[in-house]
C-alpha cells in the first residue's frame, strides 16, 4: 500500500485514491469540494495541547514526533490507523493536511506510522 501526503492547499490536488483529511481542524478557506475527501480523521490529529504547544516552532520537531508518536500508541488508536489503511483497500492512502511547513508537520509523523502498520500487515499475510 502507498501512503502519500499532500498540502490541502497544493494548487494541483492529487486525484484518486482515499483521500483523508488528517488535520483536527477544517483547512480555513477550503471547501469540501474542493478537498474532495473520503474521510476526516480527526481522532488522529496530534491533540490539541500538544498542536498548540508545538506551534509549528523547528526546534521544538523531536520532541513533537515523541509526544505525537505516543499519542498514536494510545488506547484505540491503533485500531483506527488499522481502519484507515483497510478503508484505503489497494489504492493509495492520501494523508491530506494543511501545515504550511513541509518539513515539520504531523501528518510525515503519522505517515510513518502508518506505512509500519501496513509492512506489518504485509508481514503477517505472508507467514
Amino acid at each position: 500500500m502507498k501512503v502519500e501526503i499532500e498540502n490541502a492547499y497544493s494548487h494541483v490536488p492529487m486525484r484518486g485514491g482515499y483521500r483523508v483529511l488528517v488535520d483536527r481542524l477544517w483547512p480555513r478557506g477550503l471547501s469540501k469540494a474542493r478537498l474532495a475527501l473520503d474521510a476526516w480523521a480527526r481522532d488522529l490529529a496530534p491533540s490539541t495541547p500538544l498542536r498548540q504547544w508545538f506551534a509549528h516552532d523547528p526546534a521544538r520537531w523531536d520532541e513533537f514526533r515523541a509526544r505525537y508518536r505516543a499519542e498514536l500508541r494510545a488506547p484505540g488508536q491503533t485500531a483506527r490507523l488499522r481502519a484507515l489503511l483497510d478503508a484505503a483497500g489497494d489504492g493509495p492512502l492520501r494523508l491530506i493536511h494543511a501545515a504550511h511547513d513541509a518539513e515539520h508537520n504531523h501528518a510525515l509523523v503519522l505517515c510513518t506510522r502508518l506505512r509500519r502498520l501496513a509492512a506489518a500487515a504485509r508481514r503477517a499475510d505472508r507467514g
